[in-house]
C-alpha cells in the first residue's frame, strides 16, 4: 500500500495569505526577507515534514537572501508550496531548483508591485480619501484603510492561489512580456492621475499687476447710487432690479480695471504654472539632484517672489 499524500487544505493556504502581511516582520540588512518568508512557510512546513530533520532543512533552505515587493511575494510563495508538497510527497525536487524559483521571480515581480502599489493605487486611494477629509467628512482615512487592505488581501490571496496551481508553469510567463506591460500601463495611468491631480493640490498665485486702467463712469455698476437712495430711505426695487441687471450684463463693479499675471496665466491655460512646476522638478529628479535640494530651492524661490510682489 502506498503512503498516503499530504496535501495542503484551503484553509492551510489562507493561514499562509494571512501570515504574509508579516513577511517583513524579520527584515534585516544581510538576507532582506528570509526570516520573514521562513515564518509564513513555517506551518505548511510542519504539516509537510513531520520528521525534524526533515523540517529544520526545509526552513534553512527559506532563509537564503530574498527580496521582493512584499504584496506580490504572495505568487511566488503559491509556487513555492506547491514545489514544498511535491516535494514532501516524494517527487525529485533539489533545493537549487526551489531556491532558483524564488530568485527568477522575486526581481521581474518587484519591478511589477512597486509602480503598481505605490505609485499608483496609494497615491488614487490617498488623494480621494484627502479630498474628502478637506471637506469634513470623516469618512476619508476609513474609506482608504478598509479599500487598502481588501484590495492588498485579494490581491495576496488570489496570486498566491494563482502561484499555488501553476507551479513551476508560472514561471514561463516571465519571458512573455506580460509584466513588462502591467508595469507600463500602471506607470502611465499612475502620470496621468498625477497630473490631474497637480492642479489641484499645488495652488500658485501671481497677484503682480500688469497694468491699471480708469473705467468710465458708464460701465460701471452704480454702486453709490444704490447707497444713495438706502440712505435717504428711498430704495426702489427698480433701482436694486437695474443693479442686478448691470451686473448681469458684464459692467465692472470696481472703477479700476486691474489686469495681473495670474489673469494672463488663466486666459492661456488654468493650471499651467503648477504643471510646469512639476516638469521643472521632474527634471532635476532625473538630473540626480536631491528632492531636499530641491524643496529647499522652491522654499527659498517663493520667499524671494513673494518678497517681490510677483507671487502671494
Amino acid at each position: 500500500m502506498s503512503e498516503k499524500r499530504i496535501e495542503l487544505t484551503k484553509q492551510d493556504r489562507i493561514q499562509i495569505s494571512l501570515r504574509m502581511t508579516m513577511c517583513q516582520a524579520g527584515w534585516n540588512y544581510e538576507r532582506m526577507h528570509n526570516l520573514g518568508f521562513s515564518f509564513v512557510l513555517a506551518p505548511v512546513i510542519r504539516k509537510l515534514y513531520p520528521d525534524k530533520d526533515d523540517r529544520s532543512a526545509a526552513l534553512k533552505r527559506h532563509l537564503e537572501f530574498f527580496n521582493s515587493h512584499p504584496y506580490v511575494e504572495a505568487p511566488i510563495t503559491g509556487v513555492v508550496l506547491a514545489l514544498e508538497e511535491e516535494r514532501a510527497n516524494g517527487a525529485d525536487i533539489q533545493d537549487q531548483a526551489i531556491q532558483g524559483v524564488k530568485v527568477g521571480m522575486m526581481g521581474p515581480l518587484a519591478g511589477v508591485g512597486d509602480p503598481v502599489f505605490w505609485g499608483t493605487l496609494r497615491p488614487v486611494l490617498g488623494a480621494f480619501a484627502a479630498s474628502l477629509a478637506l471637506s469634513g467628512s470623516f469618512f476619508g482615512p476609513i474609506i482608504f484603510f478598509l479599500a487598502w487592505n481588501i484590495i492588498r488581501m485579494a490581491f495576496m490571496w488570489h496570486t498566491q492561489e494563482l502561484g499555488y496551481r501553476s507551479g513551476l508553469e508560472i514561471t514561463k510567463d516571465l519571458g512573455g512580456g506580460i509584466l513588462q506591460k502591467i508595469t507600463v500601463g500602471a506607470s502611465i495611468l499612475g502620470m496621468f492621475i498625477m497630473g490631474v491631480l497637480v492642479p489641484r493640490w499645488t495652488s500658485m498665485n501671481f497677484p503682480m499687476i500688469l497694468s491699471r486702467v480708469e473705467l468710465d463712469s458708464d460701465a460701471v455698476v452704480d454702486f453709490q447710487g444704490l447707497v444713495d437712495q438706502a440712505n435717504a430711505s428711498a430704495l426702489s426695487v427698480d433701482k436694486i432690479k437695474e443693479v442686478i441687471l448691470h451686473i448681469q450684463s458684464g459692467m465692472s463693479m470696481e472703477s479700476v480695471d486691474i489686469l495681473t499675471l495670474q489673469d494672463v496665466l488663466n486666459q492661456i491655460l488654468p493650471g499651467v504654472m503648477p504643471l510646469l512646476l512639476t516638469f521643472v522638478c521632474i527634471y532635476f529628479l532625473r538630473k540626480r539632484v536631491s528632492a531636499l535640494t530641491l524643496i529647499m530651492i522652491i522654499f527659498a524661490l517663493g520667499i524671494g517672489l513673494y518678497a517681490l510682489g510677483i507671487m502671494g
